[in-house]
């Protein structure tokens, strides 16, 4: 008895649908992808030589220590927060809103700390605010 063998079919394997799925992963990748320059800001922070200015009686003075305490005209508050900042400078100034505001902080005071003391003196109405400086080679 004599059987036949079957033909056998040549195994191949079709690459075009990989291909098309690697060119989309490709352009899926390409158009999803967001490319960012890191940019480094040099801050040179000026140095203020002019002459000072004349102290008033009417003056608001906001200390800040390296910690971001805060004091107004030499008493302390007894915490950081916002709130009672703005308590204080309402007390302290009253109804009394175009007197200057003095901002004196420490070299290693957090800048957060002078911002929110402007913000809080803005929110109130004070138009008038300085921050003090020392002149250069100055201790």
């Amino acid at each position: 008895m004599k059987f036949q063998r079957r033909s056998q079919e040549e195994v191949s394997v079709n690459l075009t649908p990989l291909i098309d799925v690697v060119f989309l992963l490709l352009i899926f990748f390409m158009v999803s992808t967001t490319f960012t320059r890191e940019t480094h800001l040099q801050v040179d922070l000026p140095e203020a030589s002019g002459e000072p200015g004349e102290a008033s009686a009417q003056l608001l003075e906001v200390l800040i220590d390296a910690q971001g305490r805060y004091s107004i005209n030499g008493k302390p508050l007894v915490n950081s927060q916002p709130d009672t900042l703005r308590q204080a400078l309402r007390q302290s100034a009253g109804e009394e809103r175009d007197r200057p505001l003095l901002i004196t902080a420490d070299g290693t005071t957090p800048h957060q700390a002078v911002v929110t003391v402007m913000d809080v003196a803005g929110q109130l109405g004070f138009v008038q605010l300085s921050i003090t400086t020392r002149e250069p080679g100055s201790p």
